[in-house]
């Protein structure tokens, strides 16, 4: 069992200044080659890649006009399909995995090319998903409780992500090793129940939990990037040819619960 509070998807730079001193100070930085970063799935649900560029360091945008990449999707099977652009950066297609395919994408911008590939798993069973109260050293909790349903027989990887009111709010990237073949959980830490923090949720907010069988690649890739901030390092490469980002093949379901406070439930283990 493992609890996590995530939200952070990119390396910040943090400049500190101390006050008492007066002396002005250039920062002379500078600007590192713009990267392709490559956002890539197929699911039951379809096809989506998305192209984009990493930014300077005083620019905030996320919008992207990548719109002249060459996006095929090629299963194991041979059968291939070109992704159509369809605005913002964005390629999509009704193009629906299969579980037990391995897909290939291959990713033309001019002169650069980049690939990857990704077995699509079996889609995952959640057996309930609650908010619950616990106690840990005379303090009180609130967690996001789910129970997945291990696939037997088979490792296993998943990956959830909860939205809190459209944004997303916890994720965390976990493998079956804890409970084989049986039930699986995870806890979110939401808040401490007798803190004022703003980032708690309120009544009536509305969660989306999205649950997805991932593979082994793109669970390295996850895992990486929950924990850049201990080992001081870039995430995992998913991607040939010099990219950010990765692909990933998965079954994925969804579901929506409303966060009433009424609902916690006390948690005796």
């Amino acid at each position: 069992m493992e609890f996590r509070k995530f939200g952070r998807y990119a390396l910040l730079l943090t400049a500190v200044c101390l006050g008492s001193c007066e002396k002005e100070i250039d920062i002379d930085y500078h600007e590192a080659d713009r990267l392709y970063v490559v956002e890539a799935s197929v699911s039951d649900k379809g096809t989506t890649v998305r192209i984009s560029q990493t930014q300077a360091m005083d620019n905030n945008s996320t919008d992207s006009d990548i719109s002249d990449a060459t996006v095929v999707v090629t299963a194991d099977d041979g059968t291939s399909s070109t992704i159509p652009y369809r605005g913002n950066g964005f390629y999509t297609s009704s193009l629906a995995g299969t579980p037990g395919t391995t897909y290939q994408i291959d990713i033309r911008i001019g002169q650069q090319h980049f690939t990857s590939s990704s077995t699509m798993q079996r889609m995952p069973t959640v057996n309930s998903f609650q908010f619950i109260r616990k106690e840990m050293l005379s303090r009180k909790y609130i967690f996001g409780d789910i129970r997945l349903q291990d696939i037997p027989n088979e490792q296993n990887w998943y990956f959830v992500h909860i939205y809190r009111n459209g944004l997303g709010y916890r994720w965390a990237a976990f493998k079956d090793d804890t409970n084989p073949n049986r039930e699986l959980q995870q806890l979110f830490g939401f808040y401490r129940e007798d803190s004022s923090d703003s980032d708690a949720p309120r009544e009536g907010d509305k969660f989306r939990i999205v649950v997805r069988s991932i593979d082994k690649g793109a669970y390295d890739y996850l895992r990486s990037i929950e924990q850049m901030d201990e080992s001081g390092t870039n995430p995992l490469h998913n991607f040939e040819g010099g990219c950010l980002g990765y692909f990933s093949a998965h079954s994925e379901l969804t579901f929506e619960r409303v966060y009433h406070t009424a609902d916690i439930k006390d948690d005796e283990e």
